[in-house]
């Protein structure tokens, strides 16, 4: 039953980290529906980490190219790599507003008192959901190469929102992306590569904390367990979600926030 209770929940977390609904949101949602003994934040980092695999295998191709053609203009200056460059940059900037939030966030303890507050989800929840529904249908003009330092910045101010427990990072991101007017695609793909370094930096912050804590032998197994559930489901809903964006589906995800969100504060 112990097993059981981390390989469900890095299912949640495999279900939920890529699409728009908010993976923290529905552990806590889990949290407080089942009595679960189970060391949220210790699984959070662990589960978020096979996670962060699983998306790094589903760009692998594409990170490879980037990181090639980055050194390929900044040591050969070969002039086909210049987007590529540009983007690598693009990403490095869009990462800056929500990594100082969250250091602000971090140090001040800001979201100390409402981090388990549950109301605080279902509202959040709610928002996710107003925001899919009024870019629901934003097909957008702009590709990679058209992303401008200031699209770069609005975008990474949306990812600020994903700080708050119930609002779904990839979501905020994406709905940044889309309003910029960005095609469906390019917003997916530039939300995907803003998680990969954020979720990178988060764990070297946190993984400290981990390695102070007395935790047996079999509880890592458990939690190398959850992790590799985490991974296979994040890839699956992954890869699935994108075809959801690309055919303009983000209206489920909206009713699918209401829904929860109104159930949450309603009930718990």
């Amino acid at each position: 039953m112990e097993l059981l209770k981390y390989l469900f929940l890095g299912l949640i977390q495999g279900l939920t980290e890529a699409i728009p609904v908010s993976s923290s949101g529905h552990l806590m949602i889990f949290k407080h529906l089942i009595d679960l003994d189970v060391d949220f934040d210790t699984l959070a980092i662990v589960t978020n980490f096979g996670s962060l695999i699983a998306i790094i295998l589903v760009f692998w191709k594409d990170i490879i190219e980037l990181v090639s053609n980055f050194f390929k203009y900044l040591f050969k200056k070969d002039k086909t790599c210049k987007d590529d460059y540009r983007y690598c940059w693009l990403i490095v900037l869009g990462c800056i507003p929500a990594g100082i939030a969250g250091l602000i966030v971090s140090k001040l303890d800001l979201l100390d008192k409402i981090e388990d507050n549950i109301k605080i989800v279902g509202i959040s929840l709610i928002v996710t959901a107003i925001l899919l529904y009024l870019i629901r249908n934003i097909k957008g003009k702009r590709e990679d190469k058209d992303i401008t330092w200031k699209n770069a910045l609005i975008i990474g101010a949306f990812q600020i929102l994903g700080l708050l427990p119930g609002i779904s990072r990839s979501g905020s991101t994406i709905i940044g992306g889309m309003n910029q007017d960005l095609k469906r695609d390019t917003a997916f793909k530039y939300s995907f590569m803003l998680y990969i370094p954020m979720s990178i930096a988060a764990m070297a912050l946190e993984i400290t904390d981990i390695l102070d804590k007395d935790i047996s032998t079999t509880t890592w197994i458990y939690y190398l367990l959850s992790a590799i559930i985490a991974m296979i489901f994040t890839y699956i809903m992954t890869k699935w979600f994108r075809r959801v964006v690309n055919h303009g589906k983000l209206i489920y995800f909206s009713i699918y926030c209401f829904i929860v969100g109104a159930l949450v504060i309603i009930f718990l």
